[in-house]
């Protein structure tokens, strides 16, 4: 059985909702970021990136969100989680990136600003600019995505799973999420489904 480390919090919880979503079987493994378990050398020599998350099957580690999204995809083909579309997988791979090469560091600039500076006023200032990107980053999600009722429209993607993670953090980053009335469908109909509910039954989510 494959086993998944994560954080509650963090994206990794895209990767829960996908495994709760798909039924595929998995043994969670939960590292409390408080006490830096996510930097202990047990860990390290599973992600020597120190994050999460983290999935270990019987062909080896993966630890990249996206990449692991995918992987789950074709675990259950029947699913078409990614689209048989060139053009539909391109676009939810599109998604997938801007989420985590903008969203999630915007979010990041909260809590994680260690990661580029080193003086305790550049923390503050990068703390205090991320109501503003986390909303413009919603307003681009709004705008441009589909939405309709999920990211690509009719049909869930893996796109889904993490775009449902960074909406959880949304309302702790100073961001109304009723403010963007297609986002704001899409996080109430996921948070509906059982994979949601399974989450929050298992303490990955609230």
């Amino acid at each position: 059985m494959m086993k998944f480390y994560y954080a509650p919090g963090t994206i990794s919880i895209a990767v829960a909702y996908a495994l709760e979503d798909t039924g595929v079987k998995y043994e969670p493994v939960a590292l409390d970021f408080k006490a830096a378990e996510q930097s202990s050398a047990e860990y390290l020599a599973i992600n020597p990136k120190g994050r999460v998350p983290a999935l270990v099957t019987d062909q080896g580690i993966l630890t990249e969100t996206g990449a692991i999204l995918d992987y789950i995809a074709t675990l259950v083909p029947d699913r078409m989680l990614v689209p048989d579309d060139a053009w539909q997988a391109a676009q939810m791979r599109s998604a997938m990136c801007y989420l985590g090469s903008t969203a999630h560091v915007n979010h990041a600039h909260k809590l994680r600003g260690s990661r580029w500076a080193t003086r305790q006023d550049s923390f503050d200032d990068m703390t205090a600019r991320v109501p503003e990107t986390m909303a413009a980053t919603c307003r681009f999600m709004e705008d441009n995505w589909a939405l309709s009722p999920f990211v690509l429209g009719e049909r869930m993607s893996m796109a889904d799973p993490y775009l449902y993670s960074v909406c959880t953090w949304l309302e702790g980053d100073g961001v109304d999420i009723t403010d963007y009335p297609k986002l704001a469908a899409f996080f109430a109909k996921m948070s509906d489904r059982p994979a949601a509910a399974a989450m929050r039954d298992k303490g990955f989510t609230r």
